[in-house]
């Protein structure tokens, strides 16, 4: 009852993860209109939202969806929307988000940020698993605090000025759509 007529194809399929078939802008409205539909306010929801992209800043892949529930309970958002804005640090945006991070840190700590010297982050992250798993601290502090703690300082401008664009932004729109149906309704009667 619920199927399609004509499947999908695994190639259409991918093609339309890379590029919805509406384009990005009906798809940005199908998700705003999504987002509308969560319980709270458009603040509570914005801040949530902000909340989750905020926090896709940060080093501490595996804990972003704890960080951002957390962070958004403090700011009295939705914490479901805190979960979805977690969707701004995935697979395509990590590599960029993690490079302008380190780099911004050791901008701010005084060290060099020479472009020429590679940091692999799949190691890192490997042998932050591996030292969190064993609890082997010689390894943490020898391989992995030099480059977690620039990107500790790196990730904050970038958080703050994500929430604050996040917020805003989301909170303008959620508005926006909440009036327009309700004028919506208003005609009708």
């Amino acid at each position: 009852m619920f199927k399609r007529r004509n499947k999908k194809t695994i190639l259409s399929k991918i093609k339309n993860s890379l590029w919805p078939d509406g384009g990005w802008k009906r798809y940005g409205q199908y998700l705003l209109l999504r987002l509308s539909r969560l319980k709270g306010t458009p603040s509570s929801l914005a801040a949530g939202l902000a909340c989750g992209v905020a926090i896709s800043f940060t080093p501490f892949v595996g804990f972003h969806f704890v960080l951002a529930a957390l962070t958004a309970f403090l700011f009295r958002g939705n914490i479901l929307a805190s979960a979805l804005g977690t969707a701004a640090g995935n697979p395509w945006t990590f590599p960029f988000i993690w490079m302008s991070v380190f780099y911004t840190g050791r901008k701010f700590l005084g060290v060099s940020a020479d472009m020429s010297q590679h940091v692999d982050f799949l190691k890192f992250f490997e042998k932050s698993m591996r030292a969190l798993m064993t609890f082997d601290f010689s390894l943490f502090f020898a391989d992995i605090w030099p480059i977690l703690w620039p990107m500790m300082i790196g990730c904050i401008p970038f958080y703050l000025v994500s929430w604050f664009l996040t917020y805003y932004l989301v909170k303008g729109m959620l508005i926006r759509l909440n009036t327009k149906s309700f004028l919506k309704k208003e005609e009708k009667l």
